[in-house]
């Protein structure tokens, strides 16, 4: 078995439906594979993609950190290939409020994260003195990134329920 197969069947292994998320020192898997820190990197960059349905994060650094995260299929997919191909690097208010209201309707994302989502995005949330293409970048890499976060939860948003005859008014 080839070293890269190795270390990503070793990740693999880590990463259950118990514990979708690993978090590893990339120094530490280096040593212990008894190879260079690059190898982790060339695996984690090959084999472990947002198309794969994964997400990583990383912190360099003495305290640093490579975070692996298995995003559920379904929803988390969805929004694995927003952030990749339809967003890109920047985006309108309407075109991102359109997104996330059709995210709402199908039940990725929930009425209360739409709502928080539409509010960061807003022109409103963006009002500094700045010209809009800049504005529109920003409302881009800020709905990835909560679109990122929402696929990290790895669940599905449960169907609205219907009020109780206690709850009505």
């Amino acid at each position: 078995m080839r070293l890269s197969d190795s270390i990503e069947s070793f990740i693999k292994t880590m990463l259950t439906q118990e514990e979708p998320e690993v978090e590893l020192k990339r120094n530490e898997l280096a040593e212990y594979f008894n190879c260079a820190p690059s190898q982790i990197n060339y695996v984690l960059a090959t084999r472990f993609t947002q198309d794969d349905g994964y997400v990583i994060e990383s912190r360099r650094g003495g305290g640093g950190y490579i975070r692996i995260v298995r995003v559920c299929h379904g929803g988390g997919q969805k929004l694995l290939y927003l952030v990749q191909e339809r967003i890109g690097n920047a985006i309108g208010e309407a075109e991102a409020a359109r997104l996330i209201g059709q995210l709402a309707h199908e039940r990725i994302l929930s009425p209360s994260e739409a709502n928080i989502m539409r509010a960061a995005i807003s022109d409103a949330a963006l009002a500094v003195p700045m010209p809009e293409p800049i504005k529109n970048a920003v409302r881009a890499r800020t709905l990835k990134a909560m679109l990122t976060a929402v696929a990290r939860e790895n669940r599905p948003v449960p169907p609205p329920s219907a009020p109780s005859d206690e709850t009505r008014l």
